[in-house]
């Protein structure tokens, strides 16, 4: 593996807030440098905005704004959202930044000033939309072949680039170079593309038509081509013709992700704008596929767009990143629905990942003195979970290479789906009870060894929650967490303390409308989602040890500080205690007085918020419904309940 990695982005318009295409290719570019970083990579992660054309004009004229105003508006959404999605780019470029404005009007002087630039009148159908031209016979239906949009004819003097003279060099290039472009039935569109002749490129707007641009250097009555500006980003951006040092180290760039939407401009105009600054071809101009609503792809024009603060919102980014890298396969089109991305965290998420994890460390809590035991010997079915923990290793390192980040996805979980088997079969309750110790430290150690891996090797895709799984399995953070790291297969999990937090991934409950549930009967027969673990259960002997009583509410007030809990005078029987409880957003202190409630009456007295707690209170909850639990019709406090 080539141990320099520089990963690009397309830049984003600023004409409208970000939606889950924007998203998907940031994430995307994100969990590769991640996992390159992981591998012992040096990593570069440019991404950033493309703030000049006739749409940025536009936008910024509905909204009665400057247009150097709007882009300051409007980049903010893309900064903010890169952040909430924990998005690591070593750079944000915007193509308003003065290096950047330099360094397209050197790269048009001196193609000019070489010939590779001229001035001629131009007749063509332009799109505003796509901000391209296209000649007669690219129209469809007398509409742009791109997206469909009304297109205008335009009669004007411009200037050309000369990228008819490269055809033929690009031809030979993409046959000879087949990682070049990829999937490579993408080489194959852009080698139908090329089969017919190659005119040359226009390259500027007069101002009279467009005055929001980087002006031509050598005609001051125009500005350049937005396209032909915006592509130079990925050299600016790493410091072509201002840092030859840092250019040198970066460039040619590993890999530019870009949508299948936009293969021409980058596999044909880049490209040949490349050859002519006597630059190197990026080493992969990979064209991922649309999200898709049904059959149709996701558009601001047909208000199908999907927001992804509103999945973000209600199922965490993690979580959010996950379903988009694991459910589309790189090359393809992938379909979002708002079913499959909760049949997907449920599944993947919830029952598998995060029901093996809780297993894991409530074992170890209940019958290790929760720590994670000491191997002993090592069967065949112990040694068999951690070697397909090492091929998922293989796979993901593969993956990299091929840009099939969902196949080693598929990998990892296998390891997760295979531990839930590996434990179920091992049945670690059973050995507890049986007094089988050596055993039963031996199946804790390896269930948390893959698991260990498993929260490496995810780590890219949802860092969050990986890290605080290797939290809970006791890691130190100071260890490393990256791919190379699980090459070595020291023991560094024996002797450290879980812990037991609130569960890694919450089930997501979706209520089936009546009238669907009586058209899917067959759904009645699934099965329980659930169904306690054998290692929960417990014995008459175990819940015998609760104390349940009712309890009289005298006095109750709010903690100060603390916006749900309220601090309970009770009695209990002829005691007198005192009471913390997360309450006091469904009761007002005045509707607590006089109430009787259960309580834990043997519980540990602890100190929440400075004040001390005697005891906790029952209550159930639904959503976001809560009521206490309470005893039916009138009881003296200090009653045993069981």
């Amino acid at each position: 593996m080539d141990k320099k990695f520089y990963v690009t982005t397309p830049i984003y318009y600023v004409n409208d807030k970000p939606h889950i295409g924007h998203a998907y290719t940031t994430i995307l570019a994100d969990v590769l440098a991640r996992f390159h970083r992981s591998a012992g990579d040096a990593t570069f992660f440019l991404t950033g905005t493309d703030e000049h054309g006739q749409k940025v004009q536009r936008a910024a004229e509905k909204n009665s704004l400057d247009c150097q105003q709007h882009c300051d508006e409007t980049v903010v959404r893309f900064q903010e959202l890169w952040k909430t999605l924990g998005i690591t780019n070593d750079r944000f470029i915007r193509t308003t930044d003065a290096f950047h404005k330099e360094v397209v009007s050197k790269v048009l002087q001196d193609l000019y000033d070489r010939d590779l630039i001229y001035k001629a009148e131009y007749t063509g159908w332009y799109c505003v939309g796509d901000e391209r031209f296209f000649t007669e016979k690219d129209l469809v239906d007398g509409k742009c072949p791109e997206c469909g949009r009304e297109v205008t004819e335009i009669v004007e003097s411009n200037y050309f680039f000369r990228m008819s003279k490269y055809q033929q060099w690009l031809i030979e290039y993409i046959e000879s170079h087949p990682d070049f472009i990829l999937p490579r039935f993408r080489a194959n569109e852009t080698l139908g593309f090329l089969r017919r002749p190659l005119e040359d490129l226009c390259i500027s707007r007069p101002k009279s038509r467009l005055a929001w641009g980087i002006e031509l250097p050598f005609d001051k009555d125009y500005v350049c081509y937005v396209w032909f500006d915006a592509l130079l980003n990925y050299a600016s951006g790493v410091g072509y013709l201002q840092n030859d040092e840092d250019f040198k180290k970066w460039w040619p760039a590993s890999c530019q992700l870009i949508g299948k939407d936009i293969l021409t401009t980058h596999t044909v105009y880049w490209t040949t704008m490349l050859k002519a600054m006597e630059l190197p071809l990026p080493k992969t101009i990979f064209a991922h596929g649309w999200w898709l609503t049904g059959k149709t792809k996701m558009s601001k024009s047909l208000g199908n767009v999907v927001n992804p603060m509103d999945m973000i919102e209600r199922c965490g980014v993690d979580a959010f990143r996950y379903f988009l890298l694991a459910e589309m396969s790189p090359g393809s089109d992938a379909s979002f629905t708002e079913e499959a991305f909760i049949n997907r965290y449920n599944s993947d998420l919830a029952n598998d990942l995060g029901n093996l994890a809780s297993r894991v460390l409530k074992m170890a809590l209940r019958s290790c003195n929760g720590t994670i035991p000491q191997p002993h010997t090592m069967l065949n079915e112990d040694k068999a979970l951690l070697a397909l923990a090492d091929k998922a290793l293989e796979t993901m390192e593969n993956s990299l290479n091929s840009m099939a980040l969902d196949a080693g996805i598929a990998a990892v979980m296998d390891v997760v789906r295979s531990g839930n088997k590996y434990f179920e079969a091992a049945a670690p309750w059973t050995l507890a009870k049986n007094g089988d110790t050596q055993r039963l430290e031996t199946v804790i150690y390896t269930a948390a060894e893959a698991m260990r891996r498993v929260a490496v090797l995810l780590d890219p895709v949802m860092p969050g929650k990986m890290k605080d799984l290797r939290d809970m399995l006791g890691m130190d953070p100071a260890l490393p967490a990256t791919l190379e790291s699980l090459h070595d297969h020291s023991n560094v999990l024996s002797g450290k303390a879980v812990q037991d937090r609130a569960g890694l991934f919450m089930r997501i409950q979706v209520e089936e409308p009546a009238a669907a549930c009586a058209k899917k009967p067959e759904k009645k027969a699934d099965k329980a989602v659930n169904t306690i673990a054998p290692e929960e259960l417990i014995d008459i002997a175990e819940f015998g040890k609760v104390q349940l009583k009712t309890a009289k509410v005298l006095a109750a007030e709010p903690v100060e500080g603390a916006d749900k809990l309220l601090k309970l005078q009770i009695a209990v029987g002829n005691e007198k205690r005192q009471l913390i409880a997360g309450v006091a957003k469904y009761y007002t202190p005045e509707a607590m007085v006089g109430k009787t409630i259960i309580i834990v009456a043997n519980l540990k007295p602890a100190v929440i918020r400075g004040v001390e707690s005697a005891g906790m209170l029952l209550a159930a909850k639904a959503g976001k419904k809560l009521q206490l639990l309470t005893v039916d019709g009138e009881i003296a406090s200090g009653a045993s309940i069981g």
